[in-house]
């Protein structure tokens, strides 16, 4: 399994034969060079969304048609771009799985919110989700933007997952200290992968806090289009 951090809360996951990406943000994202685009993009079979906001579903519809593959994700907001966009959609919800071909697909919870900006304000679109990823043996949590949620408790409990990728910027989610405090009273990682930090000034520059508050695990600080293999 290769996971590659595309900046912010974007990753491509290469597991068997699929090519995930999860919350693609390309146009307009400052870590992700121009002319990396089409490498991070290439062999893609699914689009995986956790919510609608801005900086992680600006480029789903445009991909989707590019490249042809299905979107995955929350079922109200599937359904509708199912209906309206006339796009291959996967729509599914919390407590469901659907099978990747080469990977089984989890919705769990997130503490976030869901939403897209229109002339007469915020519109909800469906809502947020994180996923547990199940492929070669390992689990891999996504919590997509989220705060530390009582529900994680039950979640490393019953999913017990292996990989953490975690945000962890604060201001729009936990923070690196909120971030190894959630990991280590309701998970038992091996591994932890932060994003959703670094992109912006008001975000958390360093994983230092979060590498400090879980000793014994392994946390990857990534770097952008460099593969971690798992």
């Amino acid at each position: 399994m290769k996971i590659i951090w595309l900046g912010h809360g974007s990753f491509r996951i290469e597991t068997n034969d699929l090519v995930l990406l999860v919350d693609p943000w390309l146009t307009g994202n400052p870590v992700l060079p121009e002319d990396q685009h089409e490498a991070a993009i290439a062999g893609a079979t699914h689009l995986i969304l956790t919510h609608a906001h801005f900086d992680h579903v600006a480029d789903m519809l445009p991909l989707a048609r590019k490249l042809g593959v299905p979107i995955v994700g929350q079922y109200d907001l599937m359904s509708y771009w199912n209906e309206h966009e006339h796009l291959d959609t996967v729509g599914f919800n919390k407590g469901g799985t659907v099978d990747l071909g080469g990977a089984a697909l989890t919705m769990v919870p997130a503490s976030h919110s869901s939403t897209f900006a229109t002339e007469e304000g915020p519109k909800a679109a469906g809502s947020e989700v994180g996923y547990m990823l199940m492929a070669e043996g390992r689990t891999v949590y996504i919590s997509g933007d989220t705060d530390i949620m009582a529900d994680m408790d039950w979640m490393g409990d019953y999913y017990k997952p292996d990989i953490g990728i975690l945000s962890a910027g604060g201001h729009f989610t936990m923070d690196m200290k909120g971030t190894a405090y959630a990991a280590k009273r309701y998970f038992d990682f091996k591994t932890v992968i932060p994003c959703h930090y670094k992109t912006f000034p008001i975000l958390e520059q360093s994983a230092e806090a979060l590498v400090d508050g879980l000793p014994g695990v392994e946390v990857i600080e990534p770097e952008v289009m460099v593969p971690i293999t798992l």
